[in-house]
Parts: structure tokens; C-alpha cells; sequence
């Protein structure tokens, strides 16, 4: 709501734009009106004005009904006809899905035969679906999951919304590799020796306990966030950004992904303990309300892959994703090979570290290049430096929330940064082998100290190829 609001805001949505909401509780329009304006006075990025709120609070309605009650659909399909007719919005229409995904079968049943989805459309009109994860929880279901939401909409009309993908740094990965000749010609297997890529919290599941049971870090983090960034970072320059060119490219560097043989020793997952973090006592994972304490459901995920290319053969990339760690920070590190000739290391005996371009997620928006620079002084000493940019500092206008630029592009009906299901199940087909042998193995995930960065196992990972984990 703050980003449609936002959107509004900065002149991007039509005068007769409207919203409408449904669920079963027993609001009327003005209730469901007044929760959205605590929410968008509380969160709004940008602020508050009360001529954009009026415009947009005109237009907004609630339908109450549950998702199996028919009746409830043809009230909501009442609701939007007379919007139409009262706002000029012509029929274009965009469900947002935030639903369980065990409703989807439902829903889209109701939505198709209640005529609000019409399988015959014109130059005048659309409708359009958006989904947030999970895209199921393994290929089956999730093959299953786009077979219901197909029995309603055409495939180009479904949109699967991943947030971390609207972020301005992530977004900023085609421009720094494809606008910028310094990089282009190093981003390959001469020059890199590896690349990691983390996604860390410093929060548990605190009262997601329910869903996360059975979910795990791997599942709900990595097949979709962290296998999308190491697709980008990976993949060739598309001969566009339009969403056809850049999906192309993306499930390339994804059908090219190769596991190792291995998996006991190119993958490890841990379960948070319980312990001091940040100057309080934290409960342990199987300690959180609500978790069932013989949970083998990992909090932690660690995993080496290979993308097999041209580009990037026996480039190794590490991917880590967990709770309770250091620190929350999300971030993508472009490694270099050492410099050959060491000739300073040689020379004086300096230990000097690997040049590396780390690109920042989150929270502090930027990239830092980590270079050697000689020490003032008479000696020639060497040691690591780094040159940084943020975004924060960089521009004076704030990055739209990441909701903002993803909802605009379902509106607009152009959506490069939605994977489509070719991406999904390809995500899929590199994870469940490995979830398949953590199954099969019959210890629970290694305990890892809450402020930590994870399990021994995570740390071996990388140590037996003579590498280690960045401290971000």
C-alpha cells in the first residue's frame, strides 16, 4: 500500500486509478480506506500530501467474502465493473495474489467462471496476476501451481513478483557490467577466481515458526533470490532489456548451472542455536514457539555451484543464505585471481589480500572495489583498501522502494525483472537434488551460534578448496 501510494505520489498512476480489497473480514469501504492511510502516513517513502491521498482514496472499495464463497465473486466482479464505469479504467484489471499458495487452485476457479478473468481480450483491455513466492516447493508442485493459474490467465499475463529483484542495486548489475568498459573484459574465468554471494539476517523466525518449519533457508531464499543474482551476475549481455531478451539470457546462465558431484562436501546447512546476540539472550530455533523440536528444517544453507560456460568454467560460486548471523546484509563479491608475480609479497614479505568488487544489496545500497595501495612512508608496505560509492550519497533523489518499480511494471504490461516459469522450474531442478540428499542423510543440520556466521560444515566448504568465507 505505500507503494502504490508512493507511485500516486510521484505522478506515475492515472487520475482514475483504483484499488479494492478482499478478504473475510466485515469492513466497509471506509474501513478498508482508513487502514491504508495508517499504513501509507506509517511507512510512505515519500510525503505525505493529502490532495494525492484524496485522489487515490476515491477510488478505493472492499468486497467482503471468503475464497471459496461464489457469491463473493460476483461482488467483486460488480465492484470493478462499476469502477470501470465510474473511473474510466476500461477493464484493465491486475490481481494480487498474496494469498496461501494451497488457495491458488481456488481462487483462480472463482476468478475464471465468475467472469472478473476473460479469456478473449482486445487492444482496449488486460488482465494481469501477480504472485509472490513461494513458486511451490519443489518442481512438481510447482509445475502444478502454473498449471492452475494458466487454467485462468495466458502466460504472459502471470507475473511472479521477487522483491529483491526491484532494488536499485540489483538492478544496477546489468548497467555496471554492460555500460562500463573497465569491467566487461575481466568479468570471466581469466581474471575471477570465485564469486560469493550471502544473504544474511541477524533476526530468527520469530513468529513464523509455522511457515518456516519444513520451508528452510534453501527453499525460501535461494532458489529464488540468490539463484536470480547469480544469474545476472553471470549471465551475457542480452541484445536488450526488454523482458523477452533479459529472461533469454537469465535461463541460459540457469540451464548451464552444474552441481558437483559431491553434495556432502559442496553443500551444509545448520540450525541456529539458542545463546547471546547484540547484548540479549536469544532462543534457540527448536526453541521458538510453535516449532516442532525435531525440526530438521535448516536456518542456514550453504552451497558451491558451477555455471557451465565458456566464461565462467570451474569458476566456483558460493551461495549462503541464513538467520542469526553476523549481521543482515545481502551482497554480491566478484573475486580476482591473485596477481601472479606477487612481486611485493615476494619482495617485503607483505601477505596481500585478493582484489575484489562487492556489490551491495542491502542495507547500504553502493559497491566497494577492494584493491592494494602502498602504505605512506619510506618502506614499500602494501595492504587492502577499498574505494566506495553508495547510493546514498551519490544521488540526491531516493531509490524507489523496490514494490514500486515491480507494480508499475505489471501496470505497464512490460516486466523484465519477473521471472517467468522456465526460470522457476530451472531453479527448481537445481535444488531439489540437493534437498533430496539432505533427506536422505540421518543427522539433524549442525548447530551454529546465534551472532555467528554459521555451522563449522558452511567454513569447511570453502577452506578445502583454499578459500574462505567473506566477513561482510
Amino acid at each position: 500500500m505505500p507503494a502504490v501510494y508512493d507511485l500516486a505520489n510521484r505522478g506515475l498512476l492515472p487520475p482514475g486509478f483504483a484499488l479494492v480489497g478482499f478478504s473475510r473480514r466485515d469492513w466497509a469501504d471506509r474501513d478498508f480506506a482508513e487502514i491504508v492511510h495508517d499504513a501509507v502516513r506509517k511507512y510512505a517513502r515519500t510525503p505525505f500530501r493529502e490532495e494525492t491521498w484524496r485522489q487515490l482514496a476515491e477510488g478505493i472499495r472492499f468486497v467482503q467474502g471468503g475464497f471459496e464463497d461464489p457469491e463473493a465473486y460476483v461482488r467483486l466482479r460488480e465492484t470493478v465493473d462499476a469502477l470501470d464505469r465510474e473511473r474510466g479504467t476500461m477493464g484493465n484489471h491486475a490481481f494480487y495474489l498474496s494469498i496461501p499458495p494451497k488457495s491458488f487452485p481456488e481462487v483462480a476457479h472463482h476468478l475464471s467462471s465468475s467472469g472478473l478473468v476473460d479469456r478473449e481480450y482486445d487492444d482496449q483491455r488486460w488482465r494481469r496476476v501477480i504472485i509472490e513466492k513461494p513458486f511451490g516447493e519443489d518442481l512438481e508442485s510447482a509445475q502444478a501451481l502454473n498449471a492452475t493459474l494458466e487454467s485462468a490467465f495466458p502466460a504472459d499475463s502471470i507475473f511472479r513478483i521477487d522483491h529483491y529483484l526491484g532494488k536499485e542495486t540489483v538492478q544496477n548489475i546489468l548497467s555496471l557490467r554492460f555500460a562500463n568498459s573497465m569491467y566487461e573484459p575481466i568479468w570471466n574465468r581469466n581474471y575471477v577466481d570465485h564469486v560469493q554471494i550471502t544473504m544474511a539476517e541477524d533476526i530468527g523466525v520469530g513468529g513464523r515458526a509455522g511457515y518456516y518449519d519444513g520451508v528452510g533457508a534453501a527453499r525460501d531464499v535461494i532458489q529464488n533470490h540468490l539463484l536470480q543474482l547469480l544469474a545476472l551476475t553471470a549471465m551475457e549481455e542480452p541484445i536488450s532489456l526488454s523482458a523477452e531478451h533479459l529472461r533469454n539470457e537469465k535461463e541460459k546462465v540457469l540451464e548451464a548451472v552444474r552441481l558437483p558431484e559431491n553434495l556432502a562436501e559442496a553443500t551444509a546447512r545448520g540450525q541456529y542455536g539458542g545463546g547471546w546476540q547484540g547484548g540479549e539472550q536469544v532462543p534457540g530455533f527448536l526453541d521458538e514457539d510453535g516449532m516442532n523440536p525435531d525440526s530438521r528444517t535448516e536456518t542456514y544453507a550453504a552451497l558451491k555451484l558451477f555455471v557451465n560456460t565458456r566464461r565462467w568454467a570451474d569458476v566456483p560460486f558460493y551461495l549462503r543464505a541464513g538467520k542469526r548471523l553476523g549481521r543482515r546484509v545481502t551482497e554480491i563479491a566478484v573475486v580476482f585471481r591473485r596477481e601472479a608475480g606477487e612481486l611485493f609479497a615476494k619482495a617485503h614479505g607483505t601477505d596481500m589480500g585478493a582484489n575484489a568488487l562487492v556489490i551491495r544489496v542491502q542495507p547500504d545500497e553502493g559497491i566497494t572495489m577492494r584493491f592494494d595501495a602502498k602504505v605512506p612512508g619510506t618502506g614499500t608496505r602494501v595492504r587492502d583498501v577499498t574505494m566506495d560509492f553508495g547510493y546514498g550519497h551519490a544521488f540526491t533523489e531516493a531509490s524507489p522502494e523496490a514494490y514500486e518499480r515491480l507494480i508499475l511494471d505489471v501496470l505497464l504490461g512490460d516486466a523484465p525483472l519477473f521471472p517467468r516459469q522456465a526460470e522457476v522450474e530451472l531453479s527448481w531442478k537445481i535444488l531439489d537434488p540437493i534437498e533430496q540428499f539432505w533427506d536422505s542423510l540421518p543427522e539433524k543440520p549442525e548447530q551454529y551460534a546465534p551472532g555467528s556466521w554459521g555451522p563449522e560444515s558452511a567454513h569447511a566448504l570453502v577452506e578445502r578448496d583454499g578459500r574462505s568465507w567473506r566477513r561482510p
